[in-house]
Parts: structure tokens; sequence; C-alpha cells
């Protein structure tokens, strides 16, 4: 009683074969929507101009060429838009993940008066359109300036804090959780083998949640790389500090947009997107499958 025969097990995969295949049709279908923009776009970028404004487009070139991405790198200041970039993004992601990291552990491991009220204003702080604050995040960029120019309107110190300001509260709630899984325990065994808790957190605590740190660097790379809407507000005048979107805006033009150039400095800005997750891929695999055993 209880023993399934060899048929049974037969039987029961069939059953399950059909729900298999569909699943599977329906990955497929879903990943080929949400990589086709991605393949218009390189494809785009090879295209002759002609092609590209043919009132019958194709999925394919036969001629491809390379014209688009040398007018986007001959351009005056590529270069310079793509250093600020990435010094941008490489600051917020390692601002974001110490800071995230030390205020999960204090919000984790240590009981203080109103504990429950930064928690909240925490979550809070996520549910807060970005377009709302835009304005007043103006205005007060434009204040800290007068204090320290460094990170007022027109340098990328504003656009650094900014995008700081907006990833911490996702980072900080979710390394809470990673850091709470932790178990008090081997803190505990830590400290009875003589390790201080300034050790404990930077060689036992660090590691342990290093999936999260990964999933939280992607993220917050992500979001301040490809950000227009605040690089376009607080970088006004200061072409210097421009980042790369508002490169890319130069070849829009209200009568002749050039598209293929437009599609060209898209591929190129997402390249080191794809470089950075290919790098961080294997951690972030770990995370989402300790995601779904949890």
């Amino acid at each position: 009683m209880g023993v399934t025969t060899a048929p049974a097990r037969a039987r029961n995969r069939r059953v399950k074969k059909p729900g298999r295949l569909i699943a599977e049709i329906v990955c497929v279908v879903i990943a080929g929507m949400v990589a086709f923009p991605v393949y218009w776009m390189v494809l785009s970028a090879f295209k002759p101009t002609g092609q590209i404004q043919s009132d019958n487009p194709r999925p394919w070139t036969l001629t491809p060429t390379l014209e688009h991405f040398e007018r986007v790198l001959s351009g005056e200041g590529f270069a310079m838009f793509f250093l600020n970039s990435v010094i941008v993004a490489v600051v917020v992601v390692a601002l974001s993940l110490l800071l995230s990291f030390l205020s999960a552990v204090a919000l984790t491991r240590f009981n203080f008066r109103g504990k429950t009220v930064l928690l909240v204003m925490v979550l809070v702080a996520q549910m807060v359109p970005v377009e709302a604050l835009t304005i007043p995040l103006f205005f007060l960029m434009r204040s800290v300036g007068d204090v320290a120019p460094a990170f007022g309107t027109n340098h990328l110190g504003s656009l650094i804090l900014v995008h700081l300001a907006f990833s911490l509260p996702f980072a900080i709630w979710m390394l809470r959780g990673f850091v709470a899984a932790v178990p008090q325990e081997l803190e505990e065994a830590s400290k009875i083998d003589g390790a201080s808790r300034m050790r404990f957190t930077w060689q036992i605590l660090f590691p342990l949640v290093a999936p999260g740190l990964v999933a939280i660097s992607v993220l917050s790379f992500i979001h301040a790389w490809n950000d227009f809407l605040f690089a376009k507000t607080f970088i006004i005048s200061n072409t210097e500090n421009q980042t790369l979107p508002l490169a890319i805006l130069v070849f829009f033009k209200p009568e002749d947009t050039d598209w293929g150039a437009v599609m060209a400095g898209s591929t190129l800005m997402t390249i080191p997107v794809l470089v950075f997750f290919i790098l961080v891929q294997r951690r972030l695999v770990s995370v989402m499958g300790g995601a779904v055993k949890g």
C-alpha cells in the first residue's frame, strides 16, 4: 500500500506533460516579447539609414554598417559623458551597499527607541512617486549647492545624492531580511570564540548576505546608469557633467531624428549593463533560488 507502480508513474508523467509544455511555450513567448525590443534596437544600430526610414521595415539586414556607431563615438564629449555615467553608477552602488548593509544590521541586531517608526518611514519612502519629488529635490539641491558646491545642481554630486536617496530605502528593506535570516546563535558562538562584534559583522555576516548585496548592486547600477529624469533636471547648463542619456538626446531633432545614432548610442549604453550583469549573474541566480526555496 502506498507503493506507486511503474505504469502509474508513466501515467502521471503523461498527465503532467501537457501542462509543462504549455508553461514552456508561455515562457518562450514572454522571453521573445522581452528580447524583441533589444533585438530591434541592435538591428537598427547596424541598418543603413535608408532601411531604418523605409515604409516597409524588415527584421533583418543584408548590408550592415557601422556608420551610426562612428557618428556617435566621434561626437563631441561622448567619452566624457560615458565616464560621468560610470562615476555616478559606481559611487551610488558602493555607497548603497555600504550604507544599506550597516543600516540593515542596526535595524536587525539592535533595539533602540524609534526603531519601528524608522522601519515604517523606510517602507513609506518606497511608495512616493519619483515625479512628485523631482521639483522639490531640485530646489533642495540648489540650496545644498550654496553650502557644498560639489553636491549642488550642475554637479555629479547632486545625481549621486539623489540616486542614493532613492536606492537606500529598498536596499535597506531587502537586506534586512537577509541579515535577519542569519541565526543569532552564530553571533553568540563567534563571541565565545573571541570575535568582536566588528569582526563578526565584516568577516562572517557580510559574506553570508553577499547574495542580497549583489541583487541590490544590480538594481542600483541599472537605476543610476539609465537615469534620464534626474540628469535632465539637475544638470542644466554644465555640459561637462552630463551623462550618457543626455548625450543621446542630442540626436533627437524636431524634424529629422537620427534614429540610427539613437539606436547605436542606446546599444553602447546597454553593453556596460550586460557586462555588469554577467559578472554577478551567479550570485543573482543564488538569490532567486533562495527566494523560491523560502
